[in-house]
């Protein structure tokens, strides 16, 4: 397993005069995604600007991350995928405890 980053952008579908949560298939879309973090496939996710989200997905290749956000409700209508780019990472602080 490697740790690789989604970017996604708003579809055809996204409606900018509504909030996330307002747009049309947001509770099935929104039960997909937690999903993923149950599962342990979404590691960290969230908006970025100009319409665009980042998560950090621990998959075994690009092609299975395109695979299961193709199960989305969401794909190409109101997110399309932008990029997928290996992360080395090298830094973590979430295994450092408080002193």
């Amino acid at each position: 397993m490697m740790f690789l980053v989604l970017i996604t952008q708003s579809g055809p579908e996204w409606d900018a005069s509504k909030t996330m949560e307002e747009q049309s298939d947001w509770d099935a879309h929104a039960t997909f995604m937690d999903n993923l973090v149950d599962e342990g496939f979404l590691v960290l996710g969230g908006p970025l600007t100009n319409r665009r989200t980042a998560h950090a997905i621990e998959a075994e290749s690009e092609e299975a991350i395109r695979a299961t956000f193709a199960r989305d409700p969401w794909s190409k209508t109101h997110l399309e995928i932008a990029s997928i780019e290996p992360w080395t990472i090298r830094l973590d602080g979430r295994s450092v405890q408080p002193a």
